[in-house]
């Protein structure tokens, strides 16, 4: 626990200096200031890290939490759930690095009645300028994109063409605390969604976008740009990079006298092996 303590210190630091002291450059303390670092990952790292949690279950990971004394730590809200499951391949799970973006509600006036040119235009121009998705270039392999909405506008930020997009550039799952909507073409393009429930209206008129790889809330929980997020039936955890290589060493363990226990008791009660027990 000693090592932990220290790299979780590792992490708070950066984030303790920027609270001190006046704000940079004489400017304005009223234009608002962060005070959470962050981190930046290369690849290579995040490839390193990532093989370390491969094949690991919201559940073994939980246990690794408790092991590092970070129980209940990271683990979001039951509600945000997997759209879809896939129980022969367990295709629908997923771990990746977070790339973070929010949308906030807005508070701008909605179109009104105009005609159908001038409702496009005003529509393509809010997608362009007030609710774009600006971390496109910052998907890559193995990127888990965490996405903090408004929750509770009936607004569809996530669909069946920009998630596949999303999946394109690299993208392993996606998760927000609000809403998608397409949500049957979603389940058919077999993209992991992790949400709320269903929304069906557009951007435009609805949210804004805030921030982009920034820490933010979702489910519940601190999601901090380079932390590792697992997901499958139990849910979603998100394990703080500092203490992510104990945990999922300590997860691997779980995992493996679980399925030598479950293998011998297939063989007792003469069921088939299958992937779980692999």
């Amino acid at each position: 626990m000693r090592t932990t303590r220290f790299s979780l210190l590792a992490v708070l630091l950066p984030s303790l200096a920027l609270a001190q002291g006046p704000a940079a450059g004489g400017a304005d303390p009223r234009t608002g200031k962060g005070f959470i670092a962050t981190p930046v990952f290369s690849a290579e790292e995040d490839r390193a890290l990532l093989a370390l949690f491969e094949g690991l279950r919201v559940a073994d990971v939980t246990d690794g939490m408790d092991a590092v004394g970070l129980p209940n730590v990271g683990l979001m809200d039951p509600e945000v759930h997997a759209l879809w499951k896939d129980t022969r391949e367990f295709t629908h799970r997923f771990v990746g690095i977070a790339v973070t973006a929010r949308y906030v509600p807005t508070q701008r006036a909605w179109a009104g009645k105009r005609p159908v040119e001038e409702y496009d235009k005003w529509s393509g121009d809010w997608y362009s300028t007030l609710s774009p998705e600006p971390f496109q270039d910052l998907l890559r392999p193995g990127t888990a994109l965490v996405i903090d909405d408004a929750e509770r506008a009936d607004v569809g930020s996530i669909g069946s063409n920009n998630i596949m997009a999303w999946k394109a550039r690299g993208a392993v799952g996606v998760v927000t605390d609000a809403t998608a909507r397409d949500t049957d073409e979603i389940a058919t393009e077999k993209m992991p969604l992790y949400f709320r429930r269903p929304g069906r209206g557009i951007r435009p008129g609805r949210n804004e976008i805030e921030s982009v790889n920034r820490p933010i809330v979702c489910g519940g929980v601190l999601v901090v740009p380079g932390d590792v997020v697992v997901a499958d039936g139990d849910g979603v955890v998100v394990v703080p990079r500092a203490v992510a290589a104990d945990v999922a060493r300590y997860a691997k363990r779980i995992l493996e006298g679980d399925k030598e226990g479950r293998r011998k008791l297939y063989e007792k009660l003469g069921l088939p092996k299958d992937k779980s027990v692999e």
